[in-house]
């Protein structure tokens, strides 16, 4: 098997607060930046609200925010981790959960950047890990109405879709930067929701026939190990490779 390309540690934390703290997570959207920007070994970061529920909408779950982050090597995840102040932010919520994940195919740009390195559209097979795609998009002001009225079609059977572990609807800026994450067990299971759905082909044609987004990112990702409680997922890196599948 041919090695599979040079490419960074992925994160994705979720940190979930108590009901009676709902503007802890967006106060942290302010204060964080502070610390992350020029953080040793984190050459990419973006702080995210997330929508209700697992797909994406205008709603917003005020309880749940995200940090999605790419870093130079392991060693610098694994410092960050055990820093005094991840260790404060992780008693300062009700649960946080991370998987860490391994770019495996992507293309595209994220505020004007490539996250994971000049683009990779072709990889070996897939090993029998879990696989997490991550798509975002700028969304152009003249095209918001149509990618809003576009969006129930292709979410309507997600949460049902055989294969999908979870999913989760993340946003930069309200109704403009949007992205969609999900978890599914194999990646037949991802292209066949990817490709075979009939609203979610479709409005990935319009997409390109009508252009809708200013900027857009796509990227596949081998889910590596877990930290915390993931729906779907246990807790770890061994139980990955023996999952009842």
């Amino acid at each position: 098997m041919p090695a599979l390309p040079a490419a960074p540690l992925v994160t994705l934390t979720v940190n979930r607060f108590a009901p009676a703290d709902l503007r802890a997570g967006m106060r942290r959207m302010a204060t964080d930046h502070a610390h992350l920007r020029g953080l040793p070994g984190l050459t990419f970061y973006r702080l995210l609200g997330t929508g209700r529920g697992a797909t994406l909408s205008l709603s917003v779950d005020l309880r749940r925010w995200a940090r999605f982050a790419v870093w130079q090597s392991r060693a610098a995840f694994e410092l960050f981790e055990s820093s005094p102040w991840r260790r404060q932010e992780r008693e300062r919520v009700a649960d946080s959960a991370t998987l860490l994940l391994r770019p495996r195919r992507w293309h595209g740009r994220w505020g004007g950047h490539q996250p994971f390195g000049p683009q990779v559209t072709h990889a070996p097979a897939y090993s029998q890990l879990p696989v997490a795609v991550l798509t975002r998009a700028v969304i152009r002001p003249a095209r918001l109405a149509a990618f809003w009225r576009a969006v129930p079609g292709t979410q309507q059977f997600l949460p049902h879709q055989p294969g999908l572990i979870s999913a989760l609807g993340l946003g930069e800026w309200p109704l403009v930067q949007q992205a969609t994450f999900s978890v599914w067990r194999d990646a037949g299971s991802m292209r066949t929701y990817a490709y075979h759905g009939d609203a979610h082909r479709q409005a990935i044609a319009r997409t390109r026939q009508e252009h809708w987004y200013s900027e857009e990112l796509f990227a596949r990702f081998e889910v590596q190990e877990v930290r915390g409680v993931w729906a779907g997922l246990p807790s770890g890196p061994a139980g990955l490779a023996t999952l009842p599948w």
